[in-house]
């Protein structure tokens, strides 16, 4: 089958869903043009199932239903400890970061970091927050989008695809801002986890065969990634090496998220320390995720936002990891390839699971499912990145006294421009050649450590100040690069230090000494710039209010049961249940 039929029920299915959308975007922003805190922060009137709806749809786009069921069909079950990792970086979002941020009243991170820190921390932030949205986010997502857009339907022009995708994702945030964005979000992820969880149950089936149930088709893709005989078996010897990252394994667990510390993508030892080096800055310092965060009505709504997020989180290897354990199941002779070729044809294993389960009839319930991924993350790139060239660029150093009216149209004006300059650059995305999974996480792993660094120290530490934090992430960047070149250029190299993830925990860690040593051999910052609002008071902990009023509605009852759970998973996926052989 070499492209994807669609037939009346589908096209139905789809408008449908296109039809929902566009009503939700008009009616939540029909009324957010008016000044500058309805269109980027909603008014500040987002409840918390609203939050943590558009918190996972925001997350969950083409590097997850493309790029990392192709990873764990090359890897295996251990990439889902990026959605499972995230429990320690909501901990802290919950009970130590929400409360400062909605405290400070921002708009963006970068402002906080003027606040905290001093101006040129704020303009750094905002430059490297405008790039890396444009490169990591949108030109990524709208590349995997158009990719499946190209291979479901057999179209010639991958550049025709991406155009598609992004002028029909991005109306709704150029329309009505962070409430349009946030609503939609809530109404997509809906769409999302029902679409994907129909790959993942017509998959088990079809392992399983017409007599067995999904449970026989669990049984059958445990035991055909454990890799223990057959094709499977002869998969996972051919590239023990380029899968282990190391020329001294020679076995692979594929059930493991305990991987060895040369692992390409999951390495042990950087799995504690994740959480500070990179988690930190996507969840609570990426403007595009922590905006409907800022938007929210009140500080309890935002921390059970997070709450519901990390709940999603429990449950979104189900239809973003298991796919891909399927996939290897079903088709073992993709690791059976050159290396150089296994992870370009993982990247387009999902659409092969969908040519070959997807019945007509349903396909339209799919095409809907995989639109409301890139739709929901254009819409919240597009608008935070206008919101940050708005008002950390153009209210900064453009025009000061600029009225609320004129900001919504500079944020308009930007909206439309990202998009183009995205879509040009997604086309080009197609030239790396070591999958999208990996282009994408390389990108945090190189931009997000100084600023975790600075941002984690600055908030805990009052003595921090800001030229240290200047200082920390132009010589952050400055280490990072060192790091990439000694992997490249340096004979002999210890094989631990590839993977990008390690590199980002050492950048870290560079960055954490470097923040502390400026900091401590300079002048302290002035008062203003340590208050309460800002960081943490050890005397009196500010980070006790708004929890809840009983038992059964409390942050704390909920947090507890989602860390229980993910924790729960962890230990299940850590080697000792399902070992090879």
């Amino acid at each position: 089958m070499k492209t994807f039929p669609l037939l009346t029920w589908d096209w139905i299915a789809f408008g449908a869903f296109f039809v929902g959308l566009s009503v939700v975007g008009y009616w939540a922003g029909r009324k957010e043009r008016g000044g500058a805190e309805d269109y980027f922060l909603a008014g500040k009137k987002l409840p918390w199932y609203v939050i943590g709806g558009s918190f996972i749809a925001s997350n969950i786009s083409t590097e997850h239903f493309i790029a990392m069921i192709g990873a764990a069909c090359v890897y295996g079950v251990c990439v889902a400890m990026s959605e499972w990792g995230n429990v320690a970086t909501f901990t802290l979002m919950i009970w130590f970061f929400i409360p400062f941020l909605l405290v400070s009243k921002v708009f963006t991170t970068p402002e906080f970091l003027e606040r905290r820190f001093n101006p040129a921390m704020r303009q750094i932030f905002a430059l490297v927050t405008i790039v890396l949205n444009v490169l990591a986010f949108l030109a990524a997502v709208l590349y995997g989008g158009g990719l499946a857009l190209q291979k479901l339907f057999d179209w010639n022009s991958l550049l025709l695809s991406i155009v598609v995708l992004g002028l029909v994702a991005g109306v709704w945030a150029i329309y009505g801002g962070l409430s349009s964005v946030a609503w939609t979000d809530l109404f997509t992820v809906i769409v999302m986890v029902i679409g994907g969880l129909m790959v993942t149950i017509l998959g088990l089936e079809a392992l399983a065969g017409e007599d067995g149930s999904l449970i026989d088709g669990m049984q059958i893709v445990i035991e055909r990634n454990r890799a223990a005989s057959g094709d499977w078996a002869e998969a996972v010897n051919k590239h023990v090496v380029e899968l282990s990252g190391s020329e001294n394994h020679d076995s692979y667990n594929r059930l493991s998220v305990i991987q060895p510390p040369s692992h390409p993508t999951t390495p042990w030892i950087a799995l504690p320390l994740s959480v500070f080096s990179i988690s930190i800055w996507y969840n609570v310092l990426n403007q595009f995720m922590i905006q409907r965060v800022l938007g929210a009505k009140s500080m309890y709504h935002a921390r059970m936002g997070i709450v519901m997020a990390g709940f999603m989180k429990v449950f979104l290897p189900v239809i973003v990891v298991l796919p891909g354990l399927i996939l290897f199941a079903m088709k073992p002779d993709i690791l059976l390839q050159p290396w150089d070729h296994v992870r370009t044809s993982a990247d387009a294993g999902y659409v092969t699971l969908l040519r070959h389960l997807v019945p007509v009839g349903l396909r339209g319930l799919f095409l809907a499912a995989l639109f409301g991924a890139i739709q929901s993350t254009v819409n919240s790139v597009l608008n935070s990145t206008a919101t940050v060239i708005t008002l950390d660029v153009y209210r900064r150093w453009v025009n000061p006294q600029a009225s609320e009216k004129r900001l919504v149209a500079v944020g308009v004006l930007s909206s439309i421009v990202i998009l183009a300059v995205a879509i040009i650059l997604g086309y080009f995305i197609g030239q790396f050649t070591d999958g999208l999974f990996v282009y994408i996480q390389s990108m945090y792993a190189f931009f997000a450590p100084p600023f975790a660094a600075v941002f984690l120290l600055g908030i805990l530490w009052r003595r921090i100040n800001g030229t240290g934090a200047v200082v920390t992430v132009i010589l952050g960047f400055g280490f990072a690069v060192l790091l990439k070149c000694i992997v490249s250029f340096v004979d002999g190299h210890p094989h631990w230090l590839e993977p990008y993830a390690n590199q980002a925990v050492f950048d870290w860690a560079f960055c954490m000494v470097v923040c502390t040593v400026t900091s401590l051999l300079t002048a302290p910052p002035r008062p203003e710039q340590v208050s309460d609002e800002v960081t943490v008071n050890w005397k009196k902990l500010n980070i006790f209010q708004d929890l809840g009023n009983h038992w059964y509605t409390s942050v704390v009852t909920w947090w507890f049961l989602f860390v229980a759970a993910i924790a729960g998973m962890i230990v299940l996926f850590s080697g000792l249940i399902f070992s090879t052989g």
